[in-house]
């Protein structure tokens, strides 16, 4: 699916779940006609508990409730979480659920990795925040620092688009004229006009599977003044690592946010190998060090912007299905440069080229070990067994409903493991 530049959008960053939740749940318990939900984690947490509390409110009030989650990153809601939902005519799908093997999950690859909320067409919600409490500062140590938006205006059309035809599976239990039959406009009709150039990208395994990558590509290529890119996995591939480091030889002004205290360990083991290679020509590297990072949000120069879900690293770049928001927009890239200047004044520490240079003699070969191995992780990936995920409705007992399974429709899914 092809999306188009909408002007006249109206934007709010919304800095972790203090900032983002309130704004979810207060727009389903406005609901009036429909909630489209996609998630990759939907924890039975007390983030989860309340969501599905506003869910349930909205769909007693008569308003059509989807939910689409990922069999990976969601496969331990329990049966009565679900039933008590379902109870009330909420569908809920899961993307490519499959059986555990020795008590472990085994579909690590190709995630439903998108986080989006439409409600009622109108307002939607974009970025990389989960449904769970460790995206809240009480949750301890391990909360994440993240980032989303709330958008209104002409670009939601394509979003609320984008979902139905993702999110919204087909209904056997309705008679065809029942069915929800929603033509959209080609011309925001809405009061919530913005000044905000947006654009919506997404990342499937079929027609788009570069996109999001070429649209960090362009824009650092044609960055002139700065650069800022907080990325909670970074290792991407050679073309987006060589015009980083081309960036900063034409004297652009590079920094890079990534983790200094990773949920995942390996994931700084990564980054790390890569700091000489970028250090070398200029680039500012700065690991955050207050809690783990889980932004997906890059800025360049004083106009272009994006925020989504995906990352800088194989799963992301080559397998998962991600969105992410392209913006251009001064006023809100400035936003976003304060925000994560704060970060880098206030819970950073820049690391040093002397300190990388230590030990380089033994790291340069694991380095371009580890790199090209990574850089080949999808295609290894690929000669793996192939299936068609699926997405399967989930019964009151918290098993896939046979009987109401369906092959995705939507192509990019539909074949993105050949």
């Amino acid at each position: 699916m092809k999306f188009h530049w909408r002007d006249g959008n109206r934007l709010q960053l919304l800095e972790n779940g203090e900032e983002f939740f309130p704004r979810v749940f207060e727009a389903i318990r406005e609901a009036k006609n429909e909630v489209l939900l996609e998630t990759f984690i939907f924890f039975e947490d007390k983030v989860g508990i309340e969501l599905q509390k506003a869910l349930i409110a909205a769909a007693q009030r008569g308003a059509s409730v989807d939910i689409t989650v990922d069999g990976y990153g969601s496969a331990d809601l329990s049966a009565e979480f679900v039933a008590a939902m379902t109870d009330v005519g909420i569908r809920i799908q899961m993307f490519d659920p499959r059986k555990r093997l020795l008590g472990k999950r085994v579909n690590l690859f190709r995630r439903l990795h998108r986080k989006i909320v439409v409600v009622d067409g109108e307002v939607a919600f974009i970025g990389g925040i989960n449904f769970s409490a460790d995206h809240l500062g009480d949750f301890g140590p391990g909360a994440k620092q993240d980032y989303a938006l709330q958008v209104e205006g002409p670009v939601v059309h394509d979003i609320h688009r984008f979902a139905l035809t993702t999110v919204a599976p087909p209904n056997p239990s309705r008679r065809w004229w029942q069915r929800r039959i929603r033509p959209l406009a080609d011309t925001y009709v809405g009061s919530n006009r913005g000044e905000a150039r947006a654009l919506l990208v997404t990342r499937d395994n079929d027609e788009h599977n570069t996109d999001i990558e070429q649209h960090y590509l362009q824009a650092i290529r044609d960055a002139r003044s700065r650069l800022v890119i907080a990325n909670a996995y970074f290792f991407p591939g050679y073309r987006v690592l060589r015009e980083i480091r081309n960036a900063a030889r034409r004297g652009v002004r590079v920094r890079l946010i990534l983790q200094g205290q990773p949920d995942m360990p390996i994931a700084k083991f990564g980054a790390r190998m890569l700091y000489n290679y970028l250090m070398n020509d200029g680039v500012e590297i700065h690991e955050y060090c207050r809690r783990p990072l889980h932004g997906k949000v890059a800025l360049a120069d004083y106009e272009w912007s994006t925020v989504g879900s995906s990352n800088l690293d194989p799963l992301s770049l080559s397998l998962n299905l991600e969105a992410n928001l392209i913006i251009r927009d001064h006023m809100f890239n400035r936003l976003l440069h304060e925000r994560l200047d704060h970060l880098l004044q206030n819970d950073c520490r820049r690391i040093p080229l002397e300190r990388i240079m230590r030990g380089y003699w033994w790291r340069a070969p694991l380095a371009f070990l580890i790199f090209h191995f990574l850089r080949h992780f999808p295609a290894l990936v690929g000669m793996f067994p192939a299936h068609k995920p699926k997405l399967e409705l989930l019964d009151p007992n918290n098993r896939p409903a046979q009987s109401q399974s369906h092959q995705v429709s939507d192509a990019p899914l539909q074949r993105e493991q050949q």
